[in-house]
């Protein structure tokens, strides 16, 4: 990246802060008046545990259609596989990269999860 740039982007981030500063109490305010058919006008203890297994007893109910989804991708993918001839370039470099974006991410988790940091420094 060169100085201009990131010269450019720090001077749109000062900004940005600034804005933020003298106008975040007046967002927050103007988020919850807009979204207040969200809240709940008695927010107790009990209302948030009912909330809360509503949420994973929905989550719950959705696995089989997500089930069902799961396999027609993998059904796809197997007749993508079966008539690879066919592929296009852009198909396969797109493949590629999500493979090794995944594969990076996976690293990267165990580097952090392991107490390190990109750079090999160890604390």
């Amino acid at each position: 990246m060169s100085a201009s740039l990131l010269k450019q982007l720090q001077e749109k981030l000062v900004i940005g802060s600034r804005y933020v500063a003298k106008n975040g109490s007046e967002l927050y305010k103007q988020t919850l008046e807009n979204n207040k058919h969200y809240i709940d006008k008695e927010p107790t203890v009990e209302k948030c545990q009912e909330l809360s297994k509503q949420l994973f007893y929905t989550r719950l109910a959705s696995l089989p259609h997500r089930y069902e989804a799961f396999w027609k991708e993998i059904d796809a993918l197997k007749k993508k596989a079966m008539a690879r001839q066919d592929l296009k370039i852009e198909e396969v470099g797109v493949a590629a990269l999500f493979g090794l974006e995944c594969y990076a991410w996976f690293c990267v988790g165990e580097i952090f999860g392991r107490g390190g940091t990109l750079t090999g420094y160890y604390p």
